[in-house]
């Protein structure tokens, strides 16, 4: 609740912050690309039994440690933030889009490297099966062939979820009154 609470706030400060323009957005098209994109992987990584997650130790020992989404990439959470605030920082192009996305993107991407680390760490030997058959940067250890993306684990309701979220974030881009169509 508190970071639901936090998001808020953070939305509302962004909102009443001046308009510094620091570049001319002429990438308003941005986020209507990358963001269905952004929308699957979050809603696939947050469907699949992964590592990185949250508390996600416990799948090393499973039976299998490694399946559908994260046969793509080992974060898909981070990555899906992390394309939502890359795209609308390049359609914005003012500071306060620099200071909230850009700040979220950091996160995400930074995120990535600190988890590996702390998972290399408290998973020992385990972790290593795990890092050599998976990547941070998506599909880059199936075309290394060091793993099969796994479409049956990732299914195809997982994507339509995705799809069905992003339809639900134009519908309150349009509720909140921001435009979405560049225009």
């Amino acid at each position: 609740m508190a970071a639901l609470a936090s998001l808020a706030w953070t939305i509302l400060a962004y909102r009443a912050a001046p308009a510094v323009p620091l570049w001319d957005p002429g990438l308003r098209h941005m986020p209507l690309l990358i963001m269905p994109i952004a929308t699957i992987l979050l809603a696939a990584g947050n469907s699949t039994a992964n590592v990185t997650s949250v508390a996600g130790e416990r799948h090393a020992d499973g039976p299998r440690p490694v399946g559908g989404i994260v046969t793509v990439t080992r974060h898909p959470v981070l990555w899906g933030i992390g394309l939502w605030a890359i795209a609308h920082l390049l359609a914005n192009g003012d500071e306060a889009s620099v200071t909230l996305f850009g700040g979220m993107a950091l996160l995400a991407f930074g995120g990535m490297a600190h988890i590996d680390h702390r998972r290399r760490a408290t998973l020992g030997g385990a972790w290593g099966p795990i890092a050599l058959t998976t990547s941070v940067i998506p599909f880059a250890a199936a075309l290394q062939g060091r793993t099969k993306i796994d479409w049956a684990g990732i299914g195809v309701w997982r994507p339509l979820a995705g799809l069905a979220l992003y339809g639900v974030l134009i519908l309150l881009h349009g509720w909140a009154g921001v435009p979405v169509w560049p225009g």
